[in-house]
């Protein structure tokens, strides 16, 4: 494939698609024409910005279920030992619940610490629904699909995953009767892959439409009453991303995190504009095995779970609004309070699907273990969409590092790649770069 992009990357226009859609929406917002019913907001912000954003977003969903079957396929039957599947699948579960922990455990302290709402009116006209958390058991359950082709129409990640290495396992034990099988599904894979190509042609333009729309509607009042809770859920995502993650990412591969976090901008942006680990799984999956080095045996497996059952940046957004919705309603948490945030959140992470908003979900269920008013989550609503899409960006952050830590450790990782900043570029002359097919 060889559409022309002007002479720079892919990843660069994204990045300018970004600022000039922040520009554009501040200025549509300070300018006071964007209320509901006027010109502008029909025909521009919730008419183009709206119909062309939410295109690309419904475009990268299209891929997900079927690029996470036949690649997680393929990646159990190119790991090729049921051993080493299942220490990638333990060390993936095991780094994904302990960067959880950790960051919700982070975001208590620095919550109480800077105790954001104190003084706060506690009053909002806002109602949100809220959810009863469900017991483990239900949770266990849950992950063993009754129906796969239900499980697959309605994209339930979990089910999904369980299936596809249920799959590739019974592939790997038939052996090489199922060899043409297995080739018919790493052809598909190529082509989804091809697919995300085509998809990615229209990424600058989604993205400028996407933050376009999200700042031109976020109410700036809002956003000065909730400064305090902002700004310390912002200050610890930043924290989580920049050392936390990439100190784990030192400590247990060895690997540079200024490389890291040079290779990762695209990824991130893509997070940022879509809110959803889920849509952003086919751009984290090229970017870790193309630009990254990480085989496609442990990335095509790590990936999809971890954009399934790793939620670092929400768990700290619980975490920071558990402690300011207790100071604008003042109610003291004990520390058993804080402990049973920590569980309610690690547990609450695993099966819930990484689409825009579930964020709150899961918040309801915290409060509800708690005991603060489930209603406090509508203070938080205004600015919610805004931190959804930073959390986001740290959520595929996590799953991109214990990616790289267990291939590391499995073998599966490809050092020179990593430290050659131009792999896998989003090329000038290709959409997919030069490490091609």
């Amino acid at each position: 494939m060889s559409n022309q992009l002007n002479g720079s990357s892919l990843t660069k226009k994204v990045i300018i698609g970004m600022g000039l859609g922040i520009l554009i929406g501040l200025a549509i917002n300070f300018s006071g024409l964007n209320s509901e019913g006027s010109p502008l907001n029909v025909w521009l912000v919730s008419g183009l910005f709206h119909i062309v954003g939410k295109m690309f977003v419904n475009s990268l969903k299209m891929l997900v279920v079927p690029l996470v079957l036949f690649s997680l396929i393929c990646g159990v039957c190119g790991i090729g030992n049921l051993k080493q599947l299942g220490r990638v699948g333990s060390k993936s579960f095991g780094l994904y619940m302990m960067t959880t922990a950790v960051a919700i455990a982070t975001a208590l302290v620095a919550a109480s610490i800077v105790a954001p709402g104190k003084g706060m009116n506690a009053e909002t006209s806002a109602n949100f629904a809220g959810r009863e958390a469900p017991p483990l058991s239900q949770v266990l359950i849950d992950i063993v699909p009754g129906n796969p082709i239900a499980a697959l129409a309605n994209g339930e990640m979990l089910q999904v995953i369980f299936f596809a290495i249920l799959l590739g396992v019974s592939m790997l034990m038939v052996g090489k009767k199922a060899q043409p099988l297995v080739d018919g599904v790493e052809m598909l894979n190529e082509v989804m892959m091809k697919m995300v190509d085509i998809v990615m042609s229209a990424a600058p333009y989604a993205v400028f439409c996407l933050i376009a729309y999200s700042v031109a509607n976020l109410g700036m009042d809002l956003l000065g009453e909730l400064l305090s809770y902002v700004l310390v859920l912002i200050g610890v995502l930043l924290f989580h991303l920049l050392v936390t993650l990439m100190l784990t990412l030192k400590l247990f591969s060895g690997l540079n995190p200024v490389m890291f976090l040079r290779k990762m901008r695209n990824v991130q942006v893509f997070a940022f504009s879509t809110a959803s680990s889920n849509a952003t799984i086919p751009v984290t999956l090229r970017t870790v095995t193309e630009r990254l080095g990480v085989n496609n045996s442990v990335a095509s497996f790590t990936i999809p779970f971890g954009a399934t059952i790793n939620m670092d940046g929400t768990a700290i957004m619980q975490g920071v609004a558990t402690v300011f919705i207790a100071n604008v309603y003042n109610i003291d948490l004990g520390m058993g309070d804080f402990l049973m945030v920590i569980f309610m959140a690690v547990l609450a992470s695993i099966g819930t699907a990484g689409v825009p908003g579930v964020g709150l979900i899961m918040l309801s269920m915290v409060f509800s273990q708690v005991g603060l008013p489930v209603e406090g989550i509508g203070l938080i609503l205004g600015v919610d969409r805004l931190l959804d899409m930073v959390r986001t960006a740290v959520n595929v952050s996590g799953d991109s590092v214990v990616s790289c830590i267990v291939a590391k450790g499995e073998g599966n990782f490809d050092d020179e790649m990593f430290n050659n900043p131009a792999a896998g570029l989003f090329g000038k002359d290709e959409i997919r770069g030069s490490s091609g097919d």
